[in-house]
């Protein structure tokens, strides 16, 4: 699986896609729909919206209208193992920044949206952001192999070997 990165929007949102057998899913479709439409070559199976902030959703609409494609997200994937055309996966979800957060895990890559960050994690203090879900949704994570590959939706990749310790100090913050 290959995976794109394209920085989109003023607020330099990851959006992704990945690519298996020149079939595409796109992750966070953030904004400029022309750049993201540029990359595109081949099938696209679906997209997935880790969350529903405004910078993750931008180009939604146009790429949805202009092939015709299925929306993915916390209310049609389940929990666990999901299978969309070429593209296995799981769905783990993720809430704290926002409660229809969800990450997706590609063998060991985990796409996460605002979820983590390099050295960071998301916000929790904006409108349906929750420090308790937080939380627990970090000590899910922090259960992956080591080696786990985080995919954020801003930012640099990262591990979550790099990040276990910065992960362990926010879930046992006040």
């Amino acid at each position: 699986m290959e995976i794109k990165v394209i920085k989109v929007g003023f607020l330099q949102t990851n959006c992704y896609i990945l690519t298996n057998n020149n079939h595409h899913l796109i992750i966070d479709p953030g904004d400029d729909f022309a750049k993201i439409d540029s990359q595109i070559t081949g099938v696209i199976d679906g997209i997935i919206i880790t969350h529903y902030h405004f910078d993750h959703v931008g180009a939604l609409n146009e790429l949805v209208n202009k092939y015709n494609l299925k929306v993915y997200d916390f209310n049609n994937l389940i929990e666990g193992d999901n299978i969309i055309e070429n593209f296995k996966f799981k769905m783990i979800k993720t809430p704290g920044h926002k409660s229809d957060l969800i990450s997706l895990l590609f063998d060991n890559k985990l796409f996460c949206g605002d979820f983590i960050f390099a050295g960071a994690i998301g916000r929790t203090d904006l409108p349906d952001g929750n420090i308790i879900d937080m939380k627990n949704s970090l000590k899910k994570i922090l259960l992956l192999d080591e080696n786990t590959i985080i995919y954020p939706g801003h930012g640099n990749q990262t591990t979550i070997k790099n990040e276990k310790d910065n992960l362990n100090f926010f879930i046992n913050a006040q």
